[in-house]
């Protein structure tokens, strides 16, 4: 399975600086992502065993950007122990769903795991749970209770879901749930992610204030 991050957007509510380099207490946030998919990230919960010097969960990494993020996402990336190649943007601005194809072609597994950049507490055991219920389907999904799906922390199928993200953006439809309509794709629902992980992994970091309490959480040690 290759790990996926998407780094492609313009980050309107955090402000100036691109979240996807941001400091997170010393670390740019897309960083303390690959670590976590890495197993070498700080042990803060969720997942904290896992990621504090556990296995990788994936085998290596593509990173999804703009042409004008690589050189910083670059920097941020230096001494990453897997593999990492950069699926760049050729049309920026077209969303997440084309980032998520972008990542999918760029990939060398069967399998990818798509994790947005700004989800810095994503858990490595439930994204190796993705994978495990993912295989010999299409994707796999986390939907918390009879809410949304969470569809970038989410494992697919590279070809099938770059192939109906293809067709959606042809038709000129941008929510990723469109393209999951084209695939073959079981669910996580509340029960199975509870019994691996809080929701905590699906923290998503939007504004500065949300950049600031994620460092309170890292500085007190996940508490």
């Amino acid at each position: 399975m290759t790990g996926a991050i998407v780094a492609g957007g313009r980050s309107t509510r955090f402000g100036e600086v691109d979240k996807a380099v941001a400091p997170l207490a010393g670390t740019p946030m897309i960083r303390r992502v690959a670590d976590r998919l890495a197993g070498v990230d700080d042990p803060i919960d969720p997942g904290s065993d896992r990621a504090s010097g556990g296995e990788a969960v994936v085998r290596d990494l593509v990173i999804n950007c703009r042409a004008d993020q690589r050189p910083t996402i670059e920097e941020a990336m230096d001494g990453y122990p897997l593999a990492v190649r950069y699926a760049v943007d050729e049309e920026p601005d077209q969303g997440p769903m084309a980032g998520i194809r972008n990542a999918c072609r760029g990939a060398s597994g069967e399998y990818v795991a798509v994790v947005a950049c700004d989800m810095p507490f994503v858990d490595p055991t439930l994204i190796e749970r993705l994978h495990e219920r993912a295989i010999g389907h299409e994707g796999s999904v986390p939907r918390i209770d009879d809410r949304w799906f969470q569809t970038t922390q989410a494992v697919y199928r590279a070809d099938p879901m770059a192939a109906a993200c293809d067709r959606m953006l042809a038709a000129g439809k941008r929510k990723i749930v469109e393209a999951l309509s084209e695939l073959e794709y079981v669910v996580l629902d509340g029960e199975e992610i509870r019994a691996v992980t809080s929701e905590r992994t699906f923290e998503n970091l939007n504004t500065r204030e949300d950049l600031a309490s994620a460092r309170e959480r890292i500085d007190g040690n996940g508490a």
